[in-house]
């Protein structure tokens, strides 16, 4: 028998988003057939739209936040599922770029609520279903999912994609996906669906990956192969793909040299699909040049400079150590960090350590983070000395603020809630799109 929140039907989404957290035992589930079996009581198996469905350790948010701009810059009407959020939930789930409302939302977990009745789910699968009831409700040309986690028993995984997007595998999450790059990858590889196209970003996959689509007879549109991106000097690229080149294409906004792979993988779905959604030359190009992802080399305007990145493993490090290469600071370079204790803490250290001039470490009020005083011994084997704990991240982040010279610059990351929290804490208008060259 269902409960409800404190409120009833009439609960507002911070009641409602408080009791799903507490329902069930385990915040992460990773199975299907509870979230199959209500989904089926609410009819939303079926999709009268083509669905894209991105999986991957990282480049996720890239490439869905990429298929989103380029159609809707064609005029297609798009609904995004992402997660986590960094400031709302609501950002989780957006129709035609904007989040839906809390309304839309409370509408939603009521009808899953009534319709799960002896049903536990957990916090993720009530937003997936949430996501899933308003997109069959809004009139939706196209929809792209964004995996939360592996890919397999994802939630996202209730739906068959249309076309299937594999951006990276490296190793993160290994106590839920399994040890090594063999075993995650097949996890993640669970998204394929017989016959159906698979795009992979990666140009050098593991095995299980390949193999998977091979007994699915799955097509498979692996980069380096059958598509690649190839820059040209003045920043703009052009797309090799089986039908032909199209380009030259604008550089991605998204900052960083491994966009473009980004893009890559990301206009190779599109040509998957251009024979039910076309897009053309101009609407491509305007996908490109204007798409923004929060919280990925996010600059804060006024003094000292401030960026802000959700790196939270090594190969999300490695990829904001390059950006860190690419656009030098003037004067020092200031971390604020916190980081999950189930991460790689030396793997993401040994990619930044080189770029920090001093650290300050602060504590985030969640079971899962590293205290700040732990993630001082991790600085402190790896030879670094210039280090200052703080009992909240938000002092940290002042003391690095008051400590900054006018050319010294401030990179705050380590973990989603490290960036959700000083952007919590910035002025009104603080935000602007992500840095331009």
């Amino acid at each position: 028998m269902h409960t409800w929140p404190p409120g009833g039907t009439q609960a507002s989404l911070a009641q409602w988003l408080a009791w799903q957290e507490a329902l069930h035992p385990q915040k992460i589930d990773l199975s299907l057939e509870r979230i199959r079996c209500v989904a089926e009581r609410m009819a939303l198996l079926s999709a009268p739209y083509p669905i894209i469905t991105v999986a991957g350790t990282n480049g996720k948010g890239s490439t869905v936040a990429l298929l989103d701009a380029i159609y809707r810059a064609a005029g297609w009407r798009v609904g995004l599922y992402t997660s986590p959020h960094l400031l709302r939930y609501n950002e989780r789930v957006r129709l035609n770029g904007i989040p839906v409302s809390d309304a839309q939302l409370c509408e939603a977990f009521i009808a899953i609520n009534t319709a799960r009745q002896e049903i536990s789910l957990s916090y993720f699968e009530f937003a997936t279903l949430a996501a899933l009831w308003i997109f069959q409700r809004a009139g939706l040309d196209v929809v792209v999912l964004e995996v939360g986690l592996g890919g397999r028993l994802d939630a996202v995984n209730l739906l068959d994609a249309d076309v299937a997007v594999l951006t990276t595998v490296a190793l993160d999450h290994e106590h839920f996906l399994g040890r090594g790059r063999e075993a995650i990858g097949r996890e993640k590889a669970g998204i394929f669906r017989p016959l159906r196209p698979v795009v992979c970003g990666e140009a050098d996959p593991p095995a299980s990956v390949l193999a998977w689509a091979d007994a699915l007879k799955a097509p498979l549109y692996l980069r380096q192969r059958d598509f690649h991106a190839q820059p040209l000097a003045d920043g703009r690229w052009i797309f090799h793909g089986p039908q032909g080149e199209r380009g030259p294409l604008p550089r991605p906004a998204l900052r960083g040299t491994f966009q473009y792979a980004n893009a890559a993988a990301s206009v190779m779905a599109v040509e998957l699909l251009q024979a039910r959604l076309p897009v053309g030359a101009a609407a491509l190009a305007q996908g490109l040049a204007q798409v923004t992802l929060a919280g990925r080399f996010e600059r804060l305007r006024g003094d000292p400079e401030v960026i802000i990145d959700v790196a939270h493993n090594p190969q999300a490090a490695e990829a904001l150590a390059g950006l860190l290469r690419e656009y030098p600071g003037r004067g020092r370079t200031l971390a604020v960090m916190a980081m999950m204790a189930d991460k790689d803490i030396d793997g993401v250290l040994h990619a930044l350590h080189p770029f920090m001039d001093a650290w300050y470490l602060g504590d985030l009020t969640l079971e899962r983070a590293l205290p700040a005083q732990q993630f001082a011994q991790y600085l402190g084997a790896a030879g670094v000395t210039d280090i200052y704990c703080h009992n909240t991240l938000l002092k940290a982040y002042q003391q690095a603020l008051s400590d900054a010279r006018p050319a010294d610059r401030i990179v705050v990351t380590g973990s989603f809630y490290t960036v959700a929290e000083i952007l919590a804490a910035a002025p009104d208008g603080a935000r602007q799109t992500p840095i331009q060259t």
